[in-house]
């Protein structure tokens, strides 16, 4: 869904040239910041100045009522007035104006050294379309960082970013960070919260965008009131934003080990009851490993919807993997195995009733007739999973043909 950003520029360039001669756009987002977005300012012009680079200072303000307004105008920064609330709309919101070819965000706190700009612009002349910057590399300060942050959950969840994503990035959480414009265009965007900076990691990593780092220094925060980062919510946030844009992990990789675990543990229990120490595994067992391949085989449908749907409104980049699949992987074969697995589940439902017939339809072993009517009951479901999945997979898949 789109969001209407409702940007309004109340100044021109600062630097007074024309748009085409920026290079670069310092792009800053501000919410009663007026304690330390004076000096944030003044030091991203400095950094320019003195390394020649052509550039300018957007301040993308979020409502501010604070005179952060006044003191960016004071000091010749672009003022954009971002009307839509949250951290990714007043980034979208500055980035949206920027004149220049690259885009350094920033946050006004002051806790981030604007004058490390030129190691961002080498690296995004040298071809970097995303240049992060790792806090864990340049140096975070004493009482810059929450012990419970530095030492936890920043790299457990850039860790975890690393192994969904298959992505380099050391810091995924670093404030300021340098890219083209033209690869933020071509990223898509959707997260209007603290999540836009993780998605921006992500989506550059799916898309194999070049991806550089570069040292860069953390310092305390130069505010007198608390941040606007919550630890918990933010954090699960992250978690939840990991989950969502990875399908292979949140229902691929967990419904293939309950197919697998269910599968071995039906199997092994098929023949008959099974002691283990002092312990009897029988038919009780042997029912929820059913229902571990049926959630299992649900999961991986999941898996494999949520990757199309991703990928056919435009939140994932194409997969040559999915394409290929479906080229052998069409509805009529969906349709053949469901027919063969109902096929296999009324084989095994006739053969158990004419076994109940053959005792004149009397008390029967329970034990025996269940390894009968579970595999049945199990083969029935999942063939007629696999037709309606076949089909919702068709429909899912009309857009993309």
């Amino acid at each position: 869904m789109c969001v209407d950003l409702r940007v309004e520029p109340v100044a021109r360039l600062a630097s007074g040239k024309d748009p085409g001669t920026v290079e670069i756009s310092v792009v800053m987002p501000c919410l009663n910041e007026a304690e330390t977005l004076g000096a944030c300012i003044e030091k991203a012009q400095r950094a320019l100045r003195e390394s020649g680079i052509a550039g300018e200072v957007i301040v993308a303000d979020n409502g501010s009522s604070d005179g952060s307004v006044e003191i960016a105008e004071q000091l010749g920064a672009r003022v954009v007035k971002v009307e839509a609330k949250g951290y990714g709309n007043a980034l979208g919101g500055g980035i949206a104006v920027a004149a220049g070819k690259y885009i350094l965000m920033g946050d006004a706190d002051d806790s981030y050294d604007f004058g490390h700009i030129p190691r961002f612009v080498e690296e995004l002349r040298g071809g970097a379309e995303l240049v992060m910057g790792n806090r864990f590399r340049g140096g975070i300060l004493q009482d810059a960082m929450p012990p419970l942050h530095r030492y936890f959950g920043n790299p457990a969840l850039s860790w975890l970013g690393r192994l969904f994503f298959r992505s380099q990035v050391g810091d995924f959480y670093c404030g300021i960070r340098a890219f083209r414009k033209e690869a933020y265009e071509k990223m898509g965007l959707r997260t209007t919260g603290m999540e836009f900076a993780t998605e921006m990691v992500v989506k550059a990593t799916l898309f194999q965008m070049k991806i550089a780092e570069v040292p860069t220094t953390l310092s305390p925060d130069g505010r007198s009131r608390p941040p606007h980062l919550r630890t918990w919510r933010d954090g699960w946030r992250t978690l939840r934003f990991f989950l969502l844009y990875s399908p292979r992990w949140l229902f691929l990789y967990p419904g293939l080990a309950l197919m697998l675990l269910g599968g071995l543990l039906g199997l092994w229990l098929l023949p008959g009851t099974r002691v283990v120490g002092s312990v009897n595994f029988d038919v009780h067992t042997m029912l929820y490993a059913a229902v571990f391949v049926l959630l299992g085989f649900q999961a991986v449908a999941f898996a494999v919807f949520t990757k199309l749907f991703a990928i056919t409104e435009g939140l994932l980049p194409p997969d040559p993997t999915l394409d290929r699949l479906f080229r052998y992987i069409t509805l009529e074969v969906g349709l053949l195995v469901g027919a063969l697995l109902i096929a296999g589940g009324l084989g095994t439902s006739i053969y158990a009733v004419g076994f109940w017939g053959a005792r004149h339809f009397g008390n029967l072993d329970y034990s025996h007739t269940m390894r009968l009517l579970i595999p049945a009951s199990l083969l029935l479901t999942l063939g007629a999973q696999t037709v309606f999945a076949s089909f919702f997979l068709s429909v899912l898949g009309l857009r993309r043909r």
